[in-house]
């Protein structure tokens, strides 16, 4: 994607959704803690005894998760296995570097570098 190209009304709906999913404090902990397990990813069960999440609730919120792209599911046997969608989280990242960082320069790509490492 370059610096240059404007995204569809779609694209811009498809992005906001993906924020509202991560909008909530459990959510992005689990974005966070899948992060840390990646690529492997993590069972269900272990997300919410780590995060002290209760299960009907854990299952609601990786739902939207995965709805929304930024988590993958696995079965193995009886398991459920979460990890982090990397390939929906470089999209969802690629387009706020592109708005911030390259199109107006709001952000200098230098600073948003340094944040990362």
């Amino acid at each position: 994607m370059t610096g240059t190209r404007k995204h569809s009304a779609d694209q811009i709906a498809r992005y906001a959704d993906m924020f509202s999913a991560m909008g909530t404090e459990p959510r992005l902990r689990i974005v966070q803690l899948l992060l840390s397990a990646y690529p492997q990813g993590m069972v269900a069960g272990e997300i919410g005894s780590e995060l002290e999440i209760p299960g009907s609730t854990l299952s609601h919120h990786l739902e939207k998760l995965k709805n929304e792209g930024l988590v993958k599911v696995r079965r193995e046997g009886t398991y459920l296995w979460y990890s982090a969608n990397a390939e929906g989280l470089q999209d969802l990242l690629g387009f706020l570097y592109a708005e911030c960082c390259t199109r107006n320069r709001a952000v200098e790509p230098a600073s948003f570098v340094q944040v990362g490492r």
